[in-house]
């Protein structure tokens, strides 16, 4: 896949066919999206080319309120549609003077004139353009104009539900990731650096490795306990993570700490990757710390319950 960080920076290639949109959390729909995509672009000999944007239009157009939590960092985007077979990924960069573009003018002077699109292919009731003032309606009426083909994919459904980022977001602040998951057809993903924390759990018997994410627009998941996989590395380690704000011992911060199971070295300012497999408690306050290792030691093997029953199902 080749990556670009601007529209002007790619070279348009015959006969593309394009998809535009945020692609939070390269959900299921956006996969049957992408997959269709894949299928134009062997069918016709050309390549896929996605068009996305960063920062999300809601962080430029409301910097102050934007209330935007994102299923994805921009590097496990990439990383997830790279895995989706895209050919050419644009990330343009998203600004007030760009959010000013007429749906006309986008069509006619981005996807027809930058990109050389010759089918355009958009999830159900896609919106672009100022205002997004854009629709499925218009594009189909200014594609014999401009010499293009467009279709549009239904909405994916769950068990009658439609799926999107919206309601993938409300699952995992909700605690329900099942759901999540489920949706999102992948496990849900956390990066960040090893810093030094208080090492309470290390004198219960349970050392964690305390997880500050950089990105403050990633949604970090409802507080509770955790059956994550862990890599660092290369290397690929089982554990549980809590997340929450350690009311047993008074914290005042939200702490994100891993539990690496059959492990012990340092890893101080090292980058691990979490991937969640299943939330196994909420949020629980404890009488003394004797009562939470008790508890922690059920919480780690309900955790190994809960990574030999993934792993049997794979």
């Amino acid at each position: 896949m080749k990556l670009y960080k601007s529209i002007d920076l790619y070279t348009p290639v015959k006969g593309a066919v394009v998809t535009i949109g945020t692609f939070d959390g390269v959900h299921i729909g956006h996969k049957k999206i992408l997959s269709r995509l894949r299928e134009l672009a062997d069918n016709d000999g050309s390549e896929v080319v996605l068009l996305t944007f960063f920062p999300h239009p809601r962080m430029v157009l409301y910097p102050d309120d934007h209330g935007v939590l994102l299923l994805n960092t921009l590097d496990e985007k990439i990383e997830l549609l790279a895995d989706c077979q895209v050919d050419h990924l644009i990330i343009h960069p998203f600004t007030r003077d760009f959010s000013r573009i007429s749906s006309v003018n986008f069509v006619r002077d981005i996807l027809i004139g930058k990109l050389g699109m010759k089918k355009l292919i958009i999830g159900y009731d896609h919106h672009f353009g100022r205002n997004r003032e854009g629709s499925f309606e218009e594009l189909k009426e200014m594609s014999s104009l401009y010499g293009y083909e467009v279709e549009e994919i239904p909405e994916q459904d769950i068990d009658e539900v439609a799926v999107s980022s919206t309601k993938i977001r409300k699952a995992l602040l909700e605690g329900d990731l099942d759901t999540a998951m489920s949706y999102l057809g992948h496990d849900y993903t956390l990066s960040g650096i090893v810093v030094e924390g208080n090492k309470v759990g290390r004198k219960l018997g349970f050392p964690t490795a305390n997880i500050k994410v950089k990105e403050d627009y990633k949604l970090i998941p409802c507080d509770g306990v955790y059956a994550t996989d862990i890599k660092i590395a290369e290397t690929t380690y089982q554990g549980m993570l809590y997340i929450g704000y350690r009311p047993t011992l008074d914290g005042k911060t939200r702490s994100i700490e891993v539990n690496i199971f059959n492990f012990d070295e340092n890893i101080y300012g090292q980058n691990l990757t979490l991937n969640l497999k299943c939330r196994i408690r909420g949020e629980m306050r404890f009488p003394d710390l004797e009562s939470l290792r008790i508890q922690l030691q059920k919480d780690k093997d309900d955790a190994i319950k809960a990574h030999s029953i993934r792993n049997l199902s794979q």
